[in-house]
């Protein structure tokens, strides 16, 4: 059974008070003991657990009593976080530190190793060190070896051999690695949470005539909202009433407001600038574009990214291999070659502390929930550490044509007439046309309403549509047909030389001829394009410079797409191709370039978009296929999000591996130490903080990246 399936099956619960992976994982194994319950699952970076079965918020907080956890309902308003210095953790490392001052003090005055000194280390180290010590005794019990395990050795190790001062400092210094790790990951985390309160809790909303302000949940679909200038939306819906500008860069990133009138869809969470607009809601609150993203978002967070699999599983040995290297280092050199006893005992507490894989364990998922965390700020939707990777290690992309590098929507651009008026032969046209289902019909209504052509006047009879050939029909006791040049072709036998030249140069600029004529005369050539989008130039050009190749793939004729490809820069242009070939495609692509991205609108292209290492989706808000089809999705049509999406994921990638190279680099020269006997428990405990340190700041430089 797949773990989205599973999920479904599950009550979600939020969490608050998670300061480590491994916490989580204590927490999620107490949930799944409790009775009733048949299954947990945690997800450490987005605070979440999912119960199977029947529980209660009690037993879930006893669960996580060992860590003082609070649990909530999924639905439940957020709670108000303490400030980092109130935290109950911390607070004891104060008591800790006033008590190993007050025993350094008592030493200074008494001597050192007096009893009145001796107990106030030993206070510090009960008080700052207790839930590390329940924690690490419990595993020790268990053979588990994780950081608390090897702390909790090192310190009594300290404490037998009468380094009472140092076992102190490491208790308290070990608070305050593991406070930078729940600060680290709680600021990763608030860009997430920060999603949570862009839609209001509550709206106005008019029933029967009434005006009354209701909380979201309440909500029904049909109900008429009101919202009044300088106000967010609480749900989705269509507009029924009114025009104004929405800011929707919550939901797409785009920083311009957008224009929304009568039939236009608005999104929860976006910002109503200027007028007054009646909306009718079309999604209940647990449905919105909004719930959606942050759902996916938190999801994302519990999709592990192969370097944070291979650190889990580096971590898995690396830790029991500390503790035996230790060992060896306590008991090796007094054995075979009559060293002190209590000097290599020393060592090897050492060994255990700086060994502690603190900063290793958090290198990689403080990053990557920062960056998943700062491109849903920006519009852009990533499902998990797998993909944020795999975008950064691009070597091709291919881009479907129509509504991604064109605006999808094709438009008459040359008319040329060689018998007859040009706006009675767009009548005409546009009047046979009414009656087709071809995409290109709408582009010559369209241009007939613009012009104003009283087209819906004019009596069609005997339409007759011929599937890829084009359509005839009866006007005025006169047969007329539209289509394909090729089609005229073979009615005429041949095209005039003349109007051949004509066709050729507009199919050669990447237009699209349609022919009007009867059964012996041409009378007018239409040709229609669909338009370039402003962005698709400038980002296939950073893209090439970037050293990524790009290719155009396209249902057109190779000619037609040939121009076309060459306007916007592609590297390659691939043509006449259906679905099933675009498919094809990409499955040979990334047997070639094997990291290989494939952008569409989500629907047609959904075969391509899963074939793909990275599928990603333009136009996500609202887009329910593009959503759940896709790895990335551009939550608006806007195609620089894309260059900014691989800045993003190369960048965090960068930021891993510095990370784990810092937590294991600055260890191993600590453990260097050890050959001269140099290491000691102060600079043990030093290089675990300083190591913890770096990984957490350098991650956080992933907020700074901007569109």
């Amino acid at each position: 059974m797949s773990e989205s399936f599973m999920k479904e099956e599950m009550k979600a619960y939020r969490v608050q008070g998670f300061s480590c992976a491994s916490c989580a994982n204590i927490f999620e194994n107490n949930v799944k003991r409790l009775q009733g319950v048949e299954d947990a699952k945690v997800n450490f970076g987005a605070s979440k657990v999912y119960v199977k079965g029947q529980t209660s918020l009690e037993e879930l907080e006893k669960a996580g009593a060992f860590e003082n956890l609070k649990v909530r309902d999924e639905k439940e308003q957020k709670i108000e976080h303490k400030p980092f210095w109130k935290h109950k953790e911390n607070i004891k490392a104060y008591i800790a530190v006033i008590l190993l001052v007050t025993g350094w003090v008592l030493g200074k005055q008494s001597g050192e190793g007096h009893l009145l000194s001796t107990i106030g280390y030993g206070a510090s180290i009960l008080i700052g060190g207790y839930t590390l010590f329940i924690k690490g005794l419990r595993n020790l019990s268990r053979l588990q070896f994780d950081m608390n395990t090897l702390m909790t050795i090192a310190i009594i190790g300290a404490a037998i051999i009468g380094e009472w001062v140092e076992g102190a400092a490491v208790v308290i210094l070990f608070a305050i690695s593991e406070a930078l790790e729940r600060y680290s990951m709680d600021k990763a985390r608030q860009s997430i949470e920060s999603l949570m309160d862009i839609a209001p809790k509550e709206a106005l909303i008019r029933r029967e005539n009434e005006e009354i302000r209701i909380h979201v949940e309440d909500i029904q679909i049909g109900d008429i909202m009101i919202v009044k200038p300088g106000q967010k939306l609480a749900m989705d819906g269509t507009v029924i009433k009114g025009a104004s500008t929405l800011n929707q860069a919550a939901i797409t990133g785009e920083s311009v407001p957008v224009t929304k009138t009568i039939n236009d869809e608005v999104f929860a969470g976006t910002l109503n600038e200027e007028g007054l607009l009646e909306v009718r809601v079309t999604r209940r609150v647990e449905d919105t574009t909004l719930s959606k993203i942050i759902h996916l978002v938190e999801e994302a967070q519990a999709e592990r990214a192969p370097s944070q699999a291979f650190v889990d599983k580096f971590a898995k040995y690396y830790t029991p291999a500390i503790v035996m290297l230790a060992m060896f280092i306590a008991v090796i050199p007094p054995i075979f070659f009559s060293e002190d006893w209590s000097t290599w005992i020393y060592q090897g507490l050492a060994v255990l502390v700086v060994g502690c894989p603190c900063a290793l364990v958090i290198s990689t998922p403080v990053a990557v929930v920062t960056a998943i965390g700062n491109a849903a700020k920006n519009g852009v939707l990533i499902k998990g550490g797998v993909y944020l990777e795999e975008i950064g290690k691009l070597k091709a992309i291919a881009f479907d044509k129509t509504g991604t590098l064109t605006k999808g929507i094709p438009a008459v651009t040359d008319i040329v007439t060689f018998l007859g008026n040009e706006d009675e032969l767009i009548s005409l046209t546009a009047a046979m046309e009414k009656g087709s289902q071809h995409p290109l019909a709408s582009a010559i209504i369209k241009k007939a309403e613009e012009k104003g052509l009283p087209f819906n006047d004019i009596s069609v009879e005997a339409f007759q549509s011929m599937t890829g050939k084009g359509i005839k029909a009866s006007v005025n006791n006169e047969i007329y047909y539209v289509g394909s040049p090729s089609f005229f072709e073979a009615l005429h036998q041949q095209i005039k030389s003349d109007q051949k030249v004509i066709v050729d140069d507009l199919q050669a600029a990447g237009k699209t001829v349609m022919v009007l004529g009867t059964a012996t005369e041409i009378l007018a050539l239409i040709a229609v394009a669909d338009e370039i989008r402003e962005s698709s130039k400038a980002v296939i050009s950073q893209l090439n410079r970037h050293g990524i190749e790009t290719v155009m793939l396209t249902g057109d004729n190779q000619r037609t797409a040939k121009a076309i490809g060459q306007q916007i820069g592609v590297t390659n242009v691939e043509a006449d191709l259906l679905p099933a070939d675009k498919l094809a495609f990409i499955k040979e692509f990334r047997g070639t370039h094997q990291h290989v991205a494939m952008v569409g609108d989500g629907v047609n292209d959904a075969p391509a978009l899963a074939a793909s290492t990275a599928g990603v989706a333009m136009g996500g808000a609202g887009t329910d296929t593009a959503l759940e089809t896709a790895d990335i999705a551009l939550m608006s049509d806007d195609l620089n999000k894309l260059p900014y999406t691989i800045q993003l994921s190369r960048k965090a990638l960068t930021i891993i591996k510095q990370n784990i190279t810092f937590s294991l680099g600055i260890k191993a020269v600590a453990l260097w130490l050890v050959v001269p006997g140099w290491l000691t428990l102060w600079i043990a405990i030093f290089a675990d903080i300083g190591a913890t340190l770096l990984v957490t700041l350098n991650s956080l430089r992933l907020l700074r990246i901007k569109k």
